[in-house]
């Protein structure tokens, strides 16, 4: 058993969408750092700049708007120009709207599930002669959807389009992966929980009151989700087939009573 390169990534070309900033930089921080050669994607072009420039040469920004069918079109045919295969695609774009329910409006619900569901589906759709050039049973091209606790339980903000189209995206990896396994691609997600981030301001500007709703005592750090990730991503995930992991300290699965929202 050759465990040195069991969590390794050193060949592996990724595309990380939403990869300049949070929980998407923390996963193409630990893919460079493992040996993958990413690709970070996002609608601002300087900030894909600057993170591609703080992660090295290993890094590439690529910025790209996958809000729209043509956007993900787009994308992928920007990385068919460079690499001849995708290896791992890390769907993490997302965005979320809390209203209130008597004022929840149309956009709220068009933009939120666009971008959280449809996107992954389209991109990957797009991507996926890439990915099958990459993949084969001994050794699957993945694709890892970024979904959220908020998928699995309530939290106590009224984010309504956003609850359901993290769910959505649960059961959308289950499909994907019943259908994609076929192709020597594995399909998976990882579900966060507190990670400090502009999406997440309650984790990143109130931590240690946040932390004390979570039984491990405390928010996720970047270790833990880039970890998470490179599981998935590695030969060590390679048996792991539309799973989604829970990364969120207990919240889901071993909080006893309401919690602050992650």
């Amino acid at each position: 058993m050759d465990i040195d390169s069991l969590f390794r990534l050193d060949g592996r070309i990724a595309l990380v969408t939403g990869g300049s900033r949070g929980i998407g930089r923390m996963i193409a921080e630990g893919f460079v750092a493992s040996g993958a050669k990413v690709y970070v994607s996002s609608r601002k072009a300087a900030a894909c700049e600057e993170t591609a420039a703080a992660l090295g040469p290993n890094c590439i920004a690529l910025p790209a708007d996958v809000a729209t069918v043509d956007g993900c079109r787009a994308l992928a045919a920007a990385i068919a120009e460079r690499e001849p295969r995708l290896d791992i695609l890390v769907n993490n774009a997302g965005a979320a709207w809390g209203v209130p329910f008597d004022q929840f409006p149309e956009q709220g619900w068009d933009k939120v599930m666009d971008l959280n569901v449809k996107s992954p589906f389209f991109l990957t759709q797009a991507l996926h002669p890439l990915l099958r050039a990459a993949g084969d049973p001994t050794r699957p091209a993945k694709v890892i959807n970024i979904t959220s606790i908020d998928g699995l339980r309530l939290n106590a903000w009224e984010t309504y389009s956003y609850h359901a189209s993290k769910s959505a995206l649960i059961y959308l990896t289950k499909r994907l992966a019943a259908r994609l396994v076929r192709d020597g691609i594995n399909v998976t997600s990882i579900a966060p929980g507190a990670f400090a981030s502009d999406m997440n301001k309650a984790a990143r500007d109130h931590g240690d009151a946040v932390a004390r709703s979570i039984p491990a005592g405390r928010i996720g750090h970047d270790e833990d989700m880039a970890a998470a990730a490179i599981y998935l991503a590695s030969r060590a995930g390679d048996y792991v087939v539309g799973e989604t992991i829970t990364v969120d300290g207990g919240l889901v699965h071993a909080a006893l009573g309401q919690s602050i929202d992650a």
